[in-house]
């Protein structure tokens, strides 16, 4: 069973840093968030500070459109979902009602195939997970805005608080990187993500190794996404596999065929 809120409490004291207000209350401004990110961190976080804090005027600001996204699926453990219950129960209802459930893992190596269950795993199409964030945060009063650029957090120097949940490649916290100091370690693999309509009753990991003389095993796990009626299949490979500009167009008319190594048999 996942913790209540009330076991992470804040790791300080709020007024230590914040002092009482100086100005006449008359001309105090409302509590001004912004959020730079509109994904499914940004409008969850959203959504809590809102609920937590009624009063403060919220917005969200995402350079894409409402329906646009980029991935196929979101995957949430049992005890991921035990978590957003207790936070937000109606958005935890909303996404119970669109993913799909399954307890068991599914190993495929060196021809031995290995099953486990309990695990408890649900999975999410990325689009629909995105929209029932987006309509809860509108529902509670948080303004969203689309389809807008941010460069810095100079963009809004009447903000009290900025977030900066835009992606790896965030402006913000990079313009803070001595701050914040990320460890970030860039890794030689290769992936692309892809879809099939092979429905899978088992989060699935496939190992093989391609034909290629002195190529690395390529893995591929497979889960189902609503709708109902197709899969997601990343596919990995070692940096050696020679993923050059002049194989790609080969390996992806390989991949739109869905050849065993990431498809399984799919039609």
């Amino acid at each position: 069973m996942g913790a209540a809120p009330a076991q992470y409490p804040p790791p300080f004291d709020p007024e230590d840093y914040i002092g009482p207000p100086t100005d006449p209350e008359d001309e105090r401004l409302e509590v001004g968030v912004a959020i730079v990110g509109g994904g499914p961190a940004g409008l969850y976080f959203a959504l809590l500070m809102k609920q937590a804090q009624p009063e403060a005027q919220i917005k969200v600001y995402e350079r894409n459109r409402p329906y646009d996204t980029f991935g196929w699926g979101v995957v949430f453990s049992d005890a991921t979902m035990d978590n957003m219950r207790q936070w937000d129960p109606v958005t935890a209802d909303e996404i119970q009602q669109a993913f799909n459930h399954w307890d068991d893992i599914e190993l495929h190596f060196k021809g031995a195939v290995i099953r486990s269950g309990g695990h408890g795993f649900v999975g999410i199409g990325r689009k629909k997970l995105l929209n029932i964030l987006q309509a809860r945060c509108e529902a509670l009063g948080v303004k969203l805005v689309f389809e807008t650029e941010v460069q810095s957090d100079a963009d809004f120097p009447d903000a009290d608080l900025i977030i900066a949940s835009d992606g790896i490649h965030s402006r913000i916290r990079s313009r803070y990187e001595a701050v914040f100091k990320p460890d970030i370690v860039v890794r030689p693999n290769r992936y692309i993500w892809l879809g099939t309509h092979k429905l899978y009753d088992a989060f699935t990991f496939i190992f093989e190794r391609p034909s290629t003389a002195g190529s690395r095993p390529t893995s591929t796990s497979s889960t189902n996404t609503p709708p109902p009626s197709s899969s997601n299949a990343p596919s990995r490979c070692g940096g050696r596999t020679g993923w050059t500009r002049r194989r790609r167009r080969r390996r992806w008319r390989s991949a739109k065929s869905c050849s065993p190594a990431t498809c399984r048999g799919s039609a």
